[in-house]
């Protein structure tokens, strides 16, 4: 989410709303993967491809994110090979975790690194919003003097 010049206070506002959804969003999912097992969870997919992948072909695997009605949603996994393809960001995708191939990883590990990566994305959306409302702040102090 990048500020374009001509946004309005309203806009930013909406910005800010949006990627506030996504980070609630981010934390639920946070909470699922922390609090419940791998399978049948939303990022069950992703687990399968990171500890079952064979690493001497693939090296990382992506899940893309989206969030509807304030729910995350993983639309897709892919894996990527080793400068063969780059992974195409789904569209409507929203935001998306990346974790290197491990086969063989524990489930503890596989919480352990995509909470981590998590919150890191928790945190930037959170700062996003905040920067957003900053912004239209800012503009309408402007528009008042």
């Amino acid at each position: 989410m990048t500020r374009d010049d001509d946004q309005s206070p309203a806009d930013l506002r909406e910005e800010a709303d949006r990627a506030d959804e996504i980070a609630d969003a981010l934390e639920d999912l946070l909470g699922e993967l922390r609090e419940e097992e791998i399978k049948g969870a939303r990022l069950e997919g992703l687990f399968d491809e990171a500890s079952s992948s064979n690493p001497n072909i693939w090296n990382t695997v992506t899940a893309f994110i989206d969030v509807e009605d304030g729910e995350a949603v993983v639309t897709d996994e892919s894996k990527l090979a080793q400068g063969s393809w780059a992974p195409e960001i789904v569209e409507g995708c929203d935001t998306m975790v990346t974790v290197d191939i491990d086969y063989g990883m524990m489930p503890d590990d596989f919480t352990y690194i995509v909470g981590k990566k998590l919150s890191q994305r928790i945190e930037e959306f959170r700062e996003q919003a905040n920067e957003a409302r900053q912004q239209a702040d800012d503009l309408e102090d402007e528009s008042a003097d």
